[in-house]
């Protein structure tokens, strides 16, 4: 159609691998109207990046695309490369999802948004760049002395914001925005895509975000295209798409989203006493402290007392920098402790001898945010998993291979895949081996640190219920650090919520959840997206409101 700012027309990108040749994108059409917010969704494979990365020219060597992409006028695929330079930036913005890793580690971010624009304004003078780039700045809430700043002196939510205002530079027509709220906690989240909608009635052009996040399309978005296995499925505005889904996938898709209030408080039938058994972790009056910049102490953890029973899920949630990893690398041993007392199956880890914390640790699973870093990848996922019965239990030969297909079997992988490497994996995939290795050695305690948050709504569905299922059948503790509230909602019998190092509210699930005395859990609560327009937009119209 001529009045879209972007129109994809019968796509189809082919990757060649090893010889072979793959579909990524088959047939796909779609365009983008001026102003709109579109969103693009589907499972982790299902093309959406792909599509994306070949409206801007990025796609990688061993890619071959067809068929036409149009943008003012212009065929995208049969622009010489000096073309895509002039295009990119200047017309056509992108943000990619993880910042720390877009923006350059030895150069200021001053710098980075002044050779952003210098590039594309070559008539520019420095001075003048550098104006434009505290502009820039203040448009996204960062003050001008950050000008200094390298990317690692910054919060996940800052480098967004930089790469928003470095994506806006030069006020393109059309911004594409690849999961750019992946892994942030809900406040943060918020004030991005706050800045996101912000920048398009600025600038008026249109953006595209690409996301697995349904509350996130719920709040921003005006149309959805609906993507799998390389191909368009459904297109539909909104409101439509969530109140009436044409098609079956994109109803799975819906249902699969955690929602508050799914699963009935754990222990609230009866009244029988407790019987009081010996907690699996006891915190007690926990303070970590780190050495900052110039020498100053910084307190990460401030005075925290948690308790959990054994087969009790509690979620850990607050903001980025609330001190929710720390207390589960305390735990784990990997982070200092400057006073108070950690115990585990009334161990304390304090006055253990050496031996003692090896044998109270292999007690201890871990599965951490990232499965791709947290797993060896020159070692097979069979080497992975048997490694700590190998180590702490001495197990060898035939029987750790058939505890290895065990364990495998026990999270739905097949055993025959233990001689897979993790690249060879889906992120699900790995991260069910990621869960097959925390449970090798029949765990008290479990510490799941964020497991779930750069996964797709279905396959993160899956995760939580394979993680349920054995959470019920092995009976352990679990300690589920998250800022995904409507996952910790669907999955722990209690919530404590964390606050600049401090514990401001705990309790059940139902109680923290539904009724918060606490003024910051309220903001944290009020922050979450849900995946429902009509409810994020009266939101919407609140915050802006007050």
């Amino acid at each position: 159609m001529s009045d879209e700012v972007l129109r994809f027309e019968e796509l189809t990108v082919d990757f060649t691998v090893g010889g072979t040749t793959q579909r990524a994108v088959d047939r796909v059409s779609f365009g983008v109207r001026p102003g709109e917010v579109l969103a693009v969704v589907g499972e982790s494979g299902s093309g959406k990046s792909v599509t994306a990365l070949a409206a801007l020219g990025l796609l990688p060597p061993n890619a071959t695309a067809g068929g036409r992409i149009s943008f003012g006028g212009a065929d995208v695929l049969s622009m010489s490369r000096a073309e895509l330079t002039a295009l990119r930036g200047r017309r056509i913005a992108m943000i990619f999802q993880d910042p720390s890793g877009a923006l350059d580690p030895v150069f200021t971010i001053g710098s980075q948004l002044v050779e952003m624009i210098r590039a594309h304004q070559p008539s520019l003078s420095r001075g003048a760049a550098r104006d434009r780039a505290i502009e820039l700045l203040g448009m996204v809430e960062i003050p001008a002395n950050r000008l200094k700043y390298y990317p690692h002196q910054l919060s996940g939510g800052q480098c967004q914001r930089v790469m928003i205002a470095i994506a806006m530079a030069c006020d393109p027509e059309l911004l594409i925005a690849d999961e750019p709220t992946t892994a942030l906690d809900v406040t943060v989240q918020q004030e991005v895509l706050d800045v996101l909608l912000a920048m398009r009635s600025k600038i008026s052009g249109a953006i595209v975000i690409i996301t697995h996040d349904m509350g996130v399309v719920a709040d921003v978005a005006d149309r959805v295209v609906v993507m799998r296995k390389g191909s368009v499925v459904e297109t539909a505005e909104v409101h439509e798409l969530f109140d009436r889904p044409a098609e079956e996938y994109t109803r799975t898709l819906l249902n699969a989203v955690p929602r508050g209030g799914a699963r009935p408080q754990a222990g609230s039938a009866g009244s029988a006493e407790p019987v009081r058994v010996v907690p699996a972790l006891a915190i007690e009056d926990l303070v970590v402290e780190y050495r900052g910049r110039r020498g100053k102490l910084v307190r990460a953890v401030d005075h925290v007392d948690l308790e959990l029973t054994p087969g009790e899920i509690t979620g850990l949630v607050g903001e980025s920098g609330s001190g929710k990893s720390t207390i589960g690398k305390a735990v784990l041993g990997l982070a200092p402790i400057t006073a108070g007392e950690i115990r585990v199956g009334g161990q304390a880890l304090s006055t253990a001898s050496a031996a003692i914390l090896r044998r109270t640790r292999a007690g201890i699973g871990v599965v951490f945010q990232n499965p791709a870093g947290s797993l060896n990848p020159r070692a097979t996922i069979g080497q992975s998993v048997g490694e700590p019965l190998a180590v702490h239990r001495g197990v060898r030969g035939a029987e750790l291979r058939t505890r290895v297909e065990d364990l495998l079997d026990s999270v739905e992988l097949p055993g025959a895949w233990a001689g897979r490497y993790p690249h060879e994996l889906s992120g699900g995939q790995r991260q069910r081996v990621s869960i097959a290795r925390a449970i090798s050695l029949d765990p008290a305690l479990l510490i799941a640190d964020e497991p779930t948050s750069a996964l797709d709504v279905s396959v993160q569905a899956t995760v939580l219920e394979l993680l349920r299922s054995i959470q019920e059948r092995l009976h352990f503790a679990c300690l589920f650090i998250s800022h995904d509230l409507a996952v910790v909602d669907q999955l722990c019998d209690r919530v404590a919520v964390l606050s600049h190092g401090a514990l401001v509210e705990q309790g059940g699930r139902e109680s923290v959840l539904r009724d918060p005395q606490d003024a910051y859990t309220v903001r944290l609560l009020a922050a979450a997206p849900v995946p429902d327009p009509r409810e994020q937009a009266h939101r919407r119209g609140l915050r802006l409101a007050g």
